[in-house]
C-alpha cells in the first residue's frame, strides 16, 4: 500500500470518527458506551462484565464502570449467573431495550439525511466497506 493511499485512509478515519462524535452529541439521551452496552446486550443476550470486556475489547473495570450506569438509569439488570450463582449476568430491561430503540432510530434518521443525496448503491458500497474494515480489524484485533 502505498504511503499516499495510508494518509488518505487515515486522515478520512480521523475526520469520520470526529464527525460520528459531533453528531452523536446532537440529541441522543445515551453516551456511546452505553449505547454499545445496550446493543451488545439486545443482540447477544444476558452476559457477564467480563464476557462483556472481552467481546468489545475494553478492560473490565471500564465495563463494571458504564453498566453500573446503565443500572442506575434502571436500563440494565443484574440477574444470577445460572453456571455461577455467586456471579451474576447483565441483562437489558424493558426501559433499556425502548431506549436503545428511541436512540436507534434518531441515529437512522440522522444518517438518512446525511445519506440523502447518495444513491443506494453508494449507501450499499460504503456499508460494506466499513463491514469489510470491521471485519478485518476484528480478525486482526483478536490474534
Amino acid at each position: 500500500m502505498s504511503e499516499q493511499s495510508l494518509d488518505l485512509i487515515e486522515e478520512q478515519v480521523t475526520d469520520f470518527i470526529r464527525r460520528i462524535v459531533l453528531t452523536e452529541k446532537k440529541g441522543d439521551s445515551l453516551d456511546r458506551s452505553g449505547y454499545i452496552l445496550l446493543r451488545q446486550l439486545s443482540t447477544y443476550g444476558p452476559a457477564g462484565v467480563k464476557a462483556l470486556a472481552e467481546d468489545l475489547h475494553l478492560d473490565i473495570s471500564t465495563v463494571s464502570r458504564q453498566a453500573a450506569v446503565l443500572v442506575h438509569k434502571n436500563y440494565v439488570e443484574k440477574i444470577p449467573n445460572p453456571e455461577d450463582r455467586r456471579a451474576h449476568n447483565l441483562q437489558i430491561t424493558p426501559t433499556g431495550a425502548q431506549e436503545l430503540e428511541e436512540n436507534k432510530r434518531q441515529r437512522f434518521d440522522r444518517l438518512a439525511q446525511i445519506l440523502e443525496d447518495w444513491t443506494e448503491e453508494e449507501k450499499q458500497t460504503f456499508g460494506q466497506l466499513l463491514e469489510k474494515y470491521n471485519e478485518t480489524v476484528n480478525k486482526k484485533w483478536n490474534r
